[in-house]
């Protein structure tokens, strides 16, 4: 996972960079300072938020386990699973795929995409929609601002536990100067220590300082970070599934409205019009099969 590759790399250059300079691991090691550091930055975190911003925070934390791999395959096997969708509605009707929608897991449609299948959060938002488009019931224009309305929420909520994590590494730093301030405090009251002595305990102070940053900028805000390109990735998917169907209310014939849902992706991910029609003509094939 690239987070754990990051926090190597970042323990490796500075610890690394520090022993090859001729410096001692011995004086780094403060458990106290990390005390008053990390409980410092857990209070702030209890304090700054309320009960549904920390359960959102707790609840995100495991998903940075298994980064979800919205990549070019992912975006062509949901455009084709789309398309096979749209097709079938060309063919029968909006009743027609009542059924798909009702019971995705049972279906013939869904099963052949079970990347698509397995997860809640795509799922969702195209049936839900789908639903409203076989009910009949709304203009393109209502389900167009319905669908803005929910990535809009959508967005917002992840934000909740982005923000949350994003101030406590911010607040890092100052609590690592708190932890040294108190550090020199106790070295002053020891008037009567040596030079060396004093040094030493100046010394294991400014630890303090060392800690709140190397936390804060190195394994905290990254945290935050990942979140976010997380939150966008998924945005970014239900944007793709909002414009095709767009599209295909509008009239367009299911591979021109898989086309739209194309042009909505970002270009790392955008796979080529040719390598989209190749894709979305062996789908054809093997629904007709």
């Amino acid at each position: 996972m690239l987070i754990l590759l990051g926090y190597i790399v970042v323990l490796l250059s500075v610890f690394g960079g520090y022993v090859l300079a001729g410096g001692s691991m011995g004086p780094l090691f403060q458990p106290l300072e990390l005390l008053m550091i990390g409980g410092a930055g857990v209070g702030a975190f209890l304090a700054s938020n309320n009960g549904k911003a920390i359960k959102a925070t707790f609840k995100i934390m495991p998903k940075l386990k298994r980064t979800k791999k919205y990549n070019k395959s992912m975006y062509m096997e949901l455009m084709a699973l789309q398309y096979k969708l749209l097709s079938k509605v060309r063919r029968e009707g909006m009743l027609g795929i009542e059924r798909d929608i009702d019971n995705p897991q049972e279906s013939p449609l869904f099963q052949e995409h079970p990347t698509v299948l397995a997860d809640p959060h795509i799922m969702n938002f195209l049936t839900d929609y789908l639903r409203l488009m076989v009910s009949g019931g709304m203009e393109p224009m209502e389900i167009d601002e319905l669908m803005l309305h929910e990535i809009e929420a959508f967005e917002q909520e992840a934000h909740i536990p982005i923000d949350a994590i994003a101030k406590v590494g911010d607040a890092m730093p100052a609590f690592g100067i708190v932890a040294a301030v108190m550090g020199v405090v106790k070295a002053l009251t020891y008037a009567d220590a040596g030079p060396e002595q004093m040094g030493e305990m100046i010394a294991h102070a400014l630890v303090g300082t060392f800690l709140g940053i190397l936390l804060g900028y190195g394994f905290i805000s990254p945290i935050s970070s990942t979140i976010d390109r997380q939150a966008k990735e998924a945005e970014k998917m239900l944007q793709c599934i909002r414009v095709t169907l767009l599209a295909s209310l509008h009239g367009y014939a299911p591979q021109l409205a898989v086309e739209f849902g194309r042009k909505a992706l970002h270009s790392a991910e955008r796979p080529t019009f040719n390598e989209l029609e190749d894709y979305v003509r062996d789908a054809k094939k093997a629904g007709s099969a």
